[in-house]
């Protein structure tokens, strides 16, 4: 039985860490071991989902090569079901570069072409069997809107760093049940884009991350976008990647409980903050019950 259908957004990071971002002009600059982890938003949701006790499914496009070779290794090693085709442009691909504080700068390798789509007669037998749907913005994901809804099935998205204009977000952020956001790229713009998304489209909750400054959330009826403090765990902070999927999955696996929202929120951020304290994208998620623990303990 699967209880969340995770579509699309898995591959490979290569991860270096640097001495400062942005980086000074050099012709070489002497940096740790670099490592390659397996990664994207995706593959970060459905591994916290499953630490968390949920029943995940991850669907996707990989490639027949080495990187597919490293993510078919970890699902077998932590127990993730993941089902896949395989496409001759092969894994996707990240070099994060991540300063001492623990921010990244993303250098991206969707390398599917736009035009890729998913057989319907692949993902709709696994859709059937899910109680949620979360879509990756990855292209051929929003052709699955149409089937989840006519299922009744809620889904969620994460539009990342969204400029709030670009249209190729549209669907993703006016067709889901609940959305997630960064707002690094609006600043304090980011409230008017969180009112236009329920404004437009068809979501319950908007939820917008802000890193160290904490998240804020907006709610269907509600004027007021309140806000949630980053948490505070005593541990380390060496890495941001996978920050922002641990929230969500942890944010997913309070609300499919009937929790609060301020309760989701609160569950995000204890994630998004353990997810902080390790090298790497979901090397290690937060159990249910660290998750506990934590919330437990205030």
């Amino acid at each position: 039985m699967v209880d969340v259908l995770v579509a699309g957004g898995v591959g490979i990071d290569t991860i270096v860490r640097v001495p400062s971002l942005p980086l000074a002009m050099a012709d070489s600059i002497h940096v740790p071991p670099v490592m390659d982890y397996v990664a994207h938003t995706g593959n970060g949701v459905a591994l916290g989902l499953l630490a968390l006790g949920h029943r995940p499914l991850l669907i996707d496009f990989i490639g027949e090569d080495p990187q597919a070779e490293l993510i078919l290794a970890r699902y077998r090693e932590r127990g993730l079901e993941f089902d896949y085709l395989v496409h001759e442009s092969g894994t996707r691909r990240s070099v994060n570069l991540v300063g001492p504080d623990g921010r990244r700068l993303s250098l991206y390798d969707g390398r599917h072409p736009d035009t890729l789509r998913m057989p319907r007669a692949f993902y709709l037998p696994r859709m059937r069997e899910a109680e949620h749907v979360h879509l990756s913005i990855v292209p051929w994901a929003r052709e699955l809107y149409d089937d989840a809804q006519a299922l009744g099935l809620p889904v969620s998205t994460d539009l990342h760093d969204w400029d709030g204009c670009n249209p190729y977000y549209h669907d993703f952020a006016y067709r889901s049940d609940l959305v997630f956001l960064s707002s690094a790229v609006l600043g304090a713009g980011v409230f008017e884009v969180m009112r236009a998304i329920l404004r437009q489209g068809r979501a319950q909750v908007v939820v917008a991350t802000a890193g160290a400054d904490g998240s804020y959330v907006l709610e269907r009826g509600s004027e007021e976008v309140r806000h949630t403090a980053a948490a505070r765990l005593d541990l380390p902070v060496v890495d941001s990647n996978g920050a922002g999927d641990a929230f969500s999955s942890a944010f997913l696996h309070a609300w499919r409980a009937g929790q609060p929202v301020d309760a989701c929120m609160r569950a995000g951020a204890i994630s998004g903050a353990f997810a902080c304290a390790f090298h790497g994208t979901a090397e290690r998620s937060l159990s249910r019950d660290e998750l506990d623990g934590y919330l437990a303990n205030g």
